[in-house]
Formats: C-alpha cells, sequence, structure tokens
C-alpha cells in the first residue's frame, strides 16, 4: 500500500560532491553539492545546480569554471561542513585542512584529497528557479593513479568508500550487486 507524498525531489541516493571554484588563491572556494549529475557522454556534459545567492554561484557565474571533487566517507565531516557555511565568511580550504592542486585545464583549484577531480567548463547556464543548472563540459579528469586498475585501467571509486547523499544523511555506498549487463550474461559452464 502507498500513500500520498507532497511533491518534491526525491530521486535519492546521490552523489555528495564537494566543488571547487575561483581564479585565484584569494578567491577558491568549495560548496557542497548533491544536485549534480551527468547529461551526455559525446560531448561529457555534467551539471551542478546552486542557488543563486550562494557565493560559489557568483564565482561560478564570473569565471565560466568549477571542478567537481568526488568525496569519500574519510571526507565526510568536510563535505558536510562546506555545504553549510559560506566561503564569504571563511576560507574553507584553510578551515578544512584540504590542500589545493592545479588542474590541467581550469583555473579553479582540485582538492588534492578527493580521489578524482573533474574539471569543467561552463556551456549554458539554465535559471530554474530555486537553483540556477550550470551545464558544463568536461575538459579534464584528475584521478588518484592507486584507484586505477593496471590490468584493465578502469577507475576504481569503489576502493575509495565513495560518499552517497539521500534525503538529508550521508551514506557509504555498501556491497556491490552486480555490474551493468549481470541481468542479462549468459552464465558459465
Amino acid at each position: 500500500m502507498k500513500t500520498a507524498f507532497k511533491p518534491g525531489t526525491m530521486i535519492y541516493p546521490l552523489p555528495a560532491v564537494m566543488v571547487s571554484c575561483g581564479d585565484c588563491a584569494e578567491n577558491y572556494n568549495i560548496i557542497t553539492v548533491a544536485w549534480t549529475g551527468t547529461i551526455c557522454s559525446d560531448p561529457p556534459l555534467c551539471y551542478v545546480s546552486i542557488r543563486p545567492s550562494r557565493y560559489s554561484h557568483e564565482l561560478i557565474e564570473r569565471t565560466g569554471e568549477f571542478v567537481i571533487n568526488l568525496t569519500t566517507e574519510r571526507l565526510a565531516f568536510a563535505t558536510d561542513w562546506c555545504g553549510v557555511k559560506s566561503g564569504r565568511d571563511c576560507n574553507k580550504f584553510k578551515m578544512m585542512g584540504l590542500h589545493t592542486e592545479q588542474g590541467q585545464v581550469v583555473k579553479a583549484p582540485l582538492i588534492a584529497e578527493s580521489p578524482l577531480n573533474i574539471e569543467c567548463r561552463v556551456v549554458e547556464t539554465k535559471k530554474l528557479g530555486s537553483h540556477d543548472m550550470f551545464i558544463a563540459e568536461v575538459v579534464a579528469i584528475d584521478a588518484e593513479e592507486g584507484l586505477i586498475d593496471k590490468s584493465t585501467g578502469q577507475f576504481q571509486l569503489n576502493h575509495a568508500a565513495p560518499l552517497a547523499y539521500s534525503h538529508g544523511k550521508y551514506y557509504g555506498l555498501g556491497e556491490r550487486i552486480g555490474g551493468f549487463g549481470f541481468s542479462v550474461r549468459k552464465k558459465r559452464k
């Protein structure tokens, strides 16, 4: 049996990512975002949705660049903290003991402690209501070498204990249940 529930954003879990932005050390900032995802694979496009009142919004709007930094269970405290504090009032990198790294393409900093950094350049901004969606082309990926499987070349985020967000709470991912196509794969004899 089901009951009626008020309409809202109930698509969970989502990745909890830290988005870094800014174009010089004096304005580097981090915002935690769960409104993010893939839009297209060719060309590689993704998005982040941010309230216009947020400090990071004005930085991304001005520079046209940002970095999506995937998070881990180890980064859970910093991920939450960077989502509730404003970069107008403090240096989040300093306060959370996080380190910047220079990316391959964009001026926005990478978060060194993140296992995977996705460098993005904004191609379109959609004003949607409470949030603006920054649609961006992925222009570079920076991956922690130790998480790349030497035999397959695949990035193994699962080995970094990724962090997910579900309706106001953070979770680890848990056990693998299957892989893409496992439901139709023929069983070996």
